[in-house]
């Protein structure tokens, strides 16, 4: 494993509901345009679901319209990881994870013409993160 927060697979099951679970620990996806943070404009951090570490602020999150909160960077250099990612025959892409205990997060692409100042979309799943809003209240969907 080798991560800073590790769990057995049956603390992670105890944690997790079962689609975080799938997610997070079985690199899953969301379906587009379900997640909680699609859409989201608050101000805040996006933490990891798994373990708390702060991935995401939302001075990064930018319009993608693909159907999962975009970002073009990641809040610290080290808060995530990457990875190949041949799971799709003939598609490889990128794989996001959180650097502390090693969740799926999504993927990240790059050169696809987004102005934003890294030509990085970090295409990451709602249910991966938890927004902590900037004004303390309670996470909000808009």
């Amino acid at each position: 494993m080798g991560y800073e927060v590790e769990k057995t697979d049956a603390q992670w099951r105890e944690e997790l509901t079962d689609e975080e679970y799938r997610v997070l620990r079985q690199a899953g996806t969301e379906q587009a345009f379900t997640g909680e943070y699609t859409d989201t404009t608050r101000v805040g951090v996006y933490n990891c679901r798994g373990c708390g570490t702060e991935l995401f602020r939302s001075g990064t999150k930018f319009e993608s319209h693909c159907g999962w909160p975009s970002f073009y960077d990641p809040a610290d250099s080290d808060a995530v990881e990457t990875r190949a990612d041949h799971s799709i025959p003939g598609r490889p892409r990128t794989e996001v994870l959180c650097a502390t205990c090693g969740s799926h997060l999504g993927h990240v692409f790059e050169g696809e013409g987004y102005d934003t100042p890294t030509d990085l979309r970090y295409c990451i799943n709602s249910i991966a993160v938890r927004l902590a809003p900037e004004d303390g209240g309670a996470p909000a969907t808009s």
